[in-house]
């Protein structure tokens, strides 16, 4: 039984040690594109994405310091945030009525708001008075994915926030195949127009593991990696 516990916790110090390493290269390049762009690196929130990611990697992300995890999946999420209970969590999947308690119970933060009606329950929800995580709506740049359109975001916004959900941003996955520059400067432009009505949807999350120096460059306030901190994952 001690060789067990010695080798958990060898196993632990060697996960801390190569995710220290990993922290450290991505929050380089954070720091390079913000040189770059004229901004401070405190400005860019590293959000790790733990889908297909080992509880016990999260466990050892934590203790390496990140402070900030995105899940897309409810349960995954449910079961991660004990491996890193003190930790800001935000949910990244596509959000489902049926499935929102348990994204309230559990998330810090959605960033995946969208028309639908998950939202109508937030909405009616915020008019009971009810506390809820901090939102952001997720525009879709392609005409097919997931998100709002970014000619309906002006009214979906004002619906929500005018109902006392708190709107605090915006976020996108740039397009496959494209420059992601483009949709990036579009996603910053929309919430510069949003901030004249709403002042607190500030946020913009944009930016993943192959793309994070240019959505800092194009202003992120959040950028969400995975693979460059974990490694690649399972198919």
């Amino acid at each position: 039984m001690e060789r067990e516990r010695l080798s958990t916790s060898v196993n632990h110090r060697d996960r801390v040690s190569a995710l220290e390493t990993a922290l450290a290269a991505v929050r380089s390049r954070i720091a390079a594109a913000c040189d770059r762009s004229g901004r401070h690196a405190r400005e860019v929130r590293l959000v790790a994405v733990t889908k297909q990611v080992d509880p016990r990697m999260v466990e050892a992300a934590a203790t390496a310091g990140l402070r900030e995890f995105g899940e897309n999946y409810v349960k995954e999420l449910e079961v991660k945030r004990s491996a890193a209970p003190d930790a800001a969590w935000h949910f990244l999947g596509r959000l489902q009525r049926n499935k929102l308690a348990r994204v309230l119970r559990t998330g810090s933060v959605i960033q995946t708001l969208e028309p639908g009606r998950a939202a109508e329950r937030l909405i009616e929800l915020a008019s009971t008075g009810r506390s809820l995580p901090e939102c952001l709506i997720e525009v879709d740049f392609t005409g097919g994915r997931v998100g709002v359109a970014p000619d309906e975001l002006g009214s979906f916004a004002d619906t929500v926030a005018s109902a006392g959900v708190p709107l605090r941003g915006l976020m996108t996955v740039a397009p496959p195949g494209g420059d992601p520059r483009k949709a990036f400067e579009k996603l910053r432009e929309l919430r510069d127009v949003l901030r004249d009505r709403h002042e607190e949807a500030a946020e913009l999350s944009m930016g993943m593991s192959t793309d994070l120096e240019v959505a800092v460059e194009e202003g992120a306030t959040m950028v969400r990696v995975g693979t460059a901190i974990f490694g690649r994952r399972r198919r």
